[in-house]
């Protein structure tokens, strides 16, 4: 992250469609780029939208997450870059305004209601010989 970003969209990269050769993460990381620009001074500026090789949902093609700094962070799978960007554009409105990040399941935009793999608490650790909290 640049330090003026706060708030990452993670998406799969790795994973393929069940019996072709396509990885949908690569064009789904364009066309949610092109979404979140799109979409202006409604979502956030600090959003970046990245991939990662793994993240150990390969029966959910494509798999994308959201983290926020001291927020809660969420995954989502079986997510189709056709069909779901919308929805994906929407959460992150949502997301960047949460102060902790977390919400229920019924404010999710859309699939993202049934779709969502886990809720993963902030994690704030403290190092002993300091006040300072790091996360």
């Amino acid at each position: 992250m640049n330090r003026t970003t706060s708030h990452r969209i993670t998406v799969c990269t790795s994973c393929r469609h069940t019996g072709e050769a396509c990885r949908p993460g690569y064009q789904l990381i364009e066309r949610l780029r092109s979404a979140i620009a799109l979409a202006g001074d409604s979502v956030a500026e600090d959003f970046e939208v990245s991939g990662t090789a793994c993240m150990a949902a390969c029966t959910r093609v494509c798999t994308v997450a959201y983290h926020g700094t001291r927020k809660a962070s969420y995954l989502f799978g079986d997510i189709d870059p056709d069909e779901d960007v919308a929805d994906l554009v929407e959460f992150a409105r949502q997301y960047a305004v949460l102060h902790d990040g977390w919400c229920s399941v019924v404010d999710r935009p859309g699939k993202l209601r049934r779709t969502t793999l886990a809720r993963i608490p902030a994690t704030i650790m403290a190092i002993e010989d300091s006040a300072e909290p790091v996360s």
